[in-house]
């Protein structure tokens, strides 16, 4: 996924190599020339680890960007969290030690840029999501659309209402007219889909990277109305961060080529 530089040499016929020494010295221009010519220079010098606290449907990307981060700076470690994004807010508002935020919906990064919390300049969005419905691969209660899941004999999980998921289930009920009677609430995405892998549940609603991460394990059930709840995912450094420098290469590289590939291939739509 990487792109490395391709460096050009040019040869440059023996009478002219031969002026050029003459009139700047040898080891002195070689020595320059290789300076300037070090595109990674700087990127190499990067040192130090960061805490990235980022939500929990972004677990499977972030891990692979992580390590992709890693191997371009090998003086980095990149430590990943993943939760709900309102319970990282909370974690951070409390003074946990996260370097970068990266959220499921704009809400919950404006509760810490008005804060203060984040870095000054504006957060990045950098992917969108939309939800559809888990099933269980034999799909036991029949579920074809979102009118199913307010059905009594269909067992549904969805997010919190506090959630980015359960914001969104919120808004694609209303847009529907259906009202679902869950049989839980989870504080993340991944417990909702947790839930629907073990059968404890005969449908969830997740967003559409979580059945594609999940494999084989559950199968998507897409709505019309899931239009109606596009979530944009913002990241940007924490005010705090004790490695600033390290924490802005990272922002960079989720929202720069390596990212963008990486956020496309798992389901996410661009912002």
């Amino acid at each position: 996924m990487r792109r490395t530089p391709k460096t050009l040499a040019v040869l440059a016929g023996a009478t002219t190599i031969a002026a050029a020494l003459a009139l700047t010295g040898c080891s002195g221009s070689v020595g320059d020339s290789t300076t300037r010519a070090s595109p990674s220079a700087s990127a190499d010098a990067l040192e130090g680890s960061i805490t990235v606290y980022a939500a929990a449907s972004l677990t499977t990307t972030f891990t692979e960007l992580a390590h992709e981060f890693d191997e371009a700076h090998p003086g980095t470690t990149v430590e990943l969290t993943f939760a709900g994004s309102s319970d990282l807010v909370t974690q951070i508002t409390e003074g946990a030690p996260a370097d970068v935020f990266a959220s499921a919906d704009e809400k919950n990064m404006a509760k810490l840029t008005e804060a203060g919390l984040v870095e000054s300049s504006a957060p990045e969005d950098f992917a969108t999501n939309v939800l559809t419905i888990a099933v269980p691969p034999s799909n036991p209660a029949g579920v074809a659309d979102l009118a199913d899941l307010a059905r009594s004999d269909v067992k549904t999980v969805v997010c919190a209402p506090q959630v980015p998921c359960g914001a969104a289930t919120v808004t694609v009920e209303q847009a529907a007219g259906v009202t679902i009677s869950p049989v839980s609430e989870e504080s993340s995405v991944t417990d909702v889909l947790g839930k629907v892998t073990s059968g404890e549940a005969d449908a969830g609603l997740v967003y559409v990277t979580d059945v594609e991460a999940a494999g084989d394990s559950v199968v998507g059930v897409d709505f019309a109305e899931s239009d109606q709840a596009v979530n944009t995912y913002p990241i940007a450094p924490v005010a705090d961060t004790s490695n600033p420098e390290v924490a802005r290469a990272f922002v960079a590289f989720v929202t720069g080529e390596v990212g963008r590939g990486v956020l496309q291939d798992a389901g996410f739509g661009t912002p």
